[in-house]
């Protein structure tokens, strides 16, 4: 069992000089790998690691996975790789499932700290152990007798496809390319297939009856009734879930938004559950599903699903102080969504909570919301390209294309996409500044208005024409402030067709009548129920204390 002294002594770290970082000259880093010692420490670490692995002792997993990894990680490899497989299988008699695992954490660590990122070779060997890990878990005709903690199962799914992306931009990348290393790709072009990974994804999903779980607990039912003999261990029902989010962000990287929301049809996003209790996993699938609802055209449900994330960031922030394996990215991807919600909220305003609010007016994101209000397409496209996924193409290049980066080619096809849209709107911000000041307003009067901000140089322009113009930016008004939104209890795809504008309007004849459709703040409703939580909590108290 894992004691307080062996605890005390994975905690007290020394420095060891023999472990040094590369070099940069490949023969005296080899040299040094062979002649430097693996450290006493590490040894007892991978022994006792392997044997909880092998006794399936979880909870003791979890504290080695959170805290002593990391901990080993930053003072004896920090910037070299963790010792080779040779080295580790003389410790731990060779055990194959336990190699596999320690192989995964291995190269996950030369992606995420080693200068220059690993080798070809290295990504190839990475596939072919994932491969190998899947294969056991899959292949076996009853569930095998290995149990994981969850946060480390999401971290496996989540680096899978991150490998793969990694490496769909890797391969693109032909400028730099050897004739070597092209003949090695083009020789093995089945290694991080996209139909592989979409198939491992696939089957990790039917394996685990997920989707049926998912569906009967979304019914109030007992999902154990239809988990079957795989689903019912946490290895698989585990698996399978973060498998979807693996799905929803793989289709999101591919641009298939329709087919990533449909995959978590059986999911409510913002609606904490006994699947979602992972941070890291939660973060993840609201980015994706909210872009996703961007892209789509749904800003109702996109500002939703990102003010709902944002709120359960800023309320458990403390959770996220401590460094972490992806600390990193969450904070990466929370800044990301203010982005995105900033953009949402231009094309479409509406209210949001106001500690969003706030954020939003005290960072820099104030400024960026004014220039995409004023116009700015540049702004816009900025924000997008910062804020987006790195998509990727599901074709390959051809070897014999010429040397020059394609990786770029899948970004800037979406950013034009997107920029087409924002460009029909480009008009709407204004018009509805002006409209928010009159409840009746001549239609020759708004076009006057318009054609001052966009008057030519010579100062000339026909009225008849800017009306006529102004009509068609009206119209465009009412077609994109009409969304499909979300209604309770259905699928993230189904929902109502419903306008989601702060104010209405009707023409009759040449004049345009202005509703102002803006719901104000209920503040006496909300002192109210905070009133009676009090009342309700100082009864409890008053009965602890009889």
């Amino acid at each position: 069992m894992y004691t307080d002294d062996t605890q005390e002594g994975f905690d007290n770290y020394n420095s060891y000089d023999d472990y040094s970082a590369h070099t940069g000259d490949p023969t005296l880093d080899e040299y040094n790998r062979q002649h430097f010692k693996m450290p006493e420490l590490v040894k007892s670490f991978l022994v006792y690691f392997r044997n909880c692995v092998s006794e399936g002792l979880v909870f003791e997993l979890q504290t080695l996975y959170e805290q002593s990894w990391p901990k080993l990680t930053e003072d004896y490899f920090e910037k070299r790789p963790w010792p080779e497989e040779a080295e580790v299988a003389a410790l731990v008699d060779s055990d194959p499932v336990f190699m596999i695992l320690y192989k995964e954490l291995y190269y996950r660590h030369i992606y995420a700290k080693i200068q220059g990122g690993p080798t070809l070779e290295q990504r190839f060997n990475s596939f072919y152990n994932y491969c190998d890990l899947f294969n056991y878990i899959l292949s076996a005709e009853e569930p095998v007798p290995l149990e994981l903690p969850d946060l480390w199962l999401w971290e496996l799914i989540d680096e899978f496809v991150y490998q793969f992306q990694s490496f769909a931009q890797y391969r693109a990348r032909l400028q730099k390319k050897t004739p070597q290393d092209l003949k090695t790709l083009n020789s093995n072009n089945k290694v991080w297939n996209v139909l592989c990974v979409l198939n491992v994804l696939h089957s990790l999903v039917d394996k685990s009856n997920i989707r049926q779980q998912l569906e009967v607990y979304a019914s109030g039912g007992d999902p154990d009734s239809v988990s079957g003999e795989f689903g019912s261990h946490s290895l698989y029902k585990m698996l399978g879930y973060f498998s979807l989010v693996g799905l929803l962000r793989l289709h999101s990287l591919l641009g298939d938004y329709y087919q990533a929301i449909k995959v978590l049809e059986n999911i409510e996003v913002h609606k904490k559950s006994q699947y979602a209790h992972i941070p890291a996993c939660q973060i993840s699938t609201s980015y994706y599903v909210g872009f996703a609802y961007m892209m789509m055209r749904r800003y109702s449900d996109a500002i939703r699903t990102f003010s709902s994330i944002l709120l359960y960031i800023q309320r458990t922030k403390q959770l996220f102080a401590s460094k972490t394996y992806q600390h990193d990215q969450i904070n990466k991807q929370t800044d990301q969504m203010y982005h995105l919600l900033a953009i949402c909220l231009v094309l479409h305003p509406q209210c949001v909570d106001e500690s969003i609010q706030q954020t939003l007016r005290e960072k820099s994101y104030h400024e960026k919301m004014y220039k995409m209000q004023m116009g700015d397409l540049q702004e816009f496209e900025n924000s997008f390209v910062y804020a987006c996924p790195k998509f990727l193409s599901p074709c390959s290049p051809e070897i014999d294309c010429l040397p020059d980066d394609y990786s770029k080619e899948a970004i800037q096809h979406q950013t034009a996409v997107f920029m087409d849209e924002v460009a029909q709107q480009k008009m709407l911000p204004t018009i509805r500044s002006y409209l928010k000041l009159y409840t009746t307003l001549p239609l020759s009067k708004l076009a006057n208005f318009m054609a001052q901000n966009n008057r030519n140089n010579d100062g000339k322009w026909d009225l008849d024409k800017e009306t006529q113009n102004l009509m068609i930016h009206l119209l465009c008004f009412k077609h994109k402030m009409k969304n499909v939104v979300w209604s309770k209890g259905s699928s993230g795809l189904e929902g109502k067709f419903q306008s989601g504008s702060e104010l209405d309007f009707y023409i009759d004849n040449d004049m345009i009548h202005i509703a102002d459709t803006k719901v104000a703040h209920r503040y006496g409703d909300f002192f109210i129920r905070k009133i009676l939580k009090f009342e309700d909590l100082n009864r409890k108290l008053r009965m602890l204390k009889i």
